[in-house]
């Protein structure tokens, strides 16, 4: 039997996913499978389960059945930190930045886990930790230049507008060079002008990183507009998967968002 080779093995492979808390069924037999470089979106109403999917990606909660592979690499068992060595970064619905550190040391200290010294090295600054560091932080600069944060460097998060507190978190997944790149609504509580910015920098994101993308969002004109394949769950049941157009028109989906109207 041949070796599946990396470039055609899945980034992210979801065989019959279920999580259980006690006796709610938060997501029922999700599978999916995204390949290198796609742009999938998750959608449901409130409470359909699609950050518990995250979640279950990103380590923070174990399957209650079913498997998740990263690369080929099964993630049963792996703390979050683990998920993300093997290349996963995620945003998260509410943001959750560090405001207490600078624009700048948001970037750097996502990037902990490409470290190369110890703990003898950070004590007595060893060469390694001096070089290691360096890079660090001019890779950290270039992020920000790139994204248009440069001037904000210095800034504590909570002093940037909502907009660019939106930007810096997915900059800072992105700092961590994943190959699987989860955003959770990244549109909420943008406006229209903001939102219409965030889908141009997530196009940029997609066609400028190699990496595979997983978005949530409850923005429907976000989601049409960047993403060729759709997935929809509601009570924790995938209820319809295709292009935006198939999705646009679906009964299932239509019924979800708006309700049945012989009832």
């Amino acid at each position: 039997m041949q070796t599946q080779t990396t470039s055609s093995m899945p980034v992210l492979e979801i065989r019959k996913m279920t999580q259980r808390f006690g006796g709610l069924v938060a997501v029922s037999n999700f599978s999916v499978t995204l390949g290198r470089n796609q742009l999938t979106g998750l959608i449901g109403p409130n409470g359909a389960g699609k950050t518990t999917v995250f979640n279950l990606i990103s380590g923070f909660y174990q399957p209650s059945e079913g498997e998740i592979f990263i690369n080929g690499t099964p993630t049963a068992g792996l703390k979050p930190h683990k998920v993300t060595s093997l290349g996963v970064a995620r945003t998260f619905q509410n943001i959750r930045l560090w405001n207490q550190m600078s624009v700048l040391d948001n970037i750097r200290v996502a990037q902990h886990g490409s470290l190369d010294y110890g703990f003898f090295g950070a004590m007595f600054r060893t060469r390694s930790y001096v070089d290691c560091e360096a890079k660090i932080e001019k890779e950290a600069r270039e992020l920000l230049e790139i994204f248009e944060l440069d001037k904000q460097a210095d800034e504590l998060p909570t002093n940037l507008a909502y907009g660019l507190q939106r930007k810096l978190e997915i900059v800072r997944a992105l700092s961590e060079k994943p190959q699987l790149l989860l955003l959770d609504e990244p549109a909420a509580g943008l406006n229209s002008v903001d939102a219409q910015e965030l889908i141009r920098l997530i196009h940029w994101i997609h066609e400028t990183f190699d990496v595979t993308i997983l978005l949530i969002e409850h923005h429907m004109d976000v989601v049409m507009e960047l993403c060729s394949e759709i997935k929809v769950i509601d009570f924790g049941q995938t209820i319809a998967e295709g292009t935006p157009e198939q999705i646009r028109n679906h009964p299932a989906v239509i019924t979800a968002y708006l309700g049945d109207d012989t009832i």
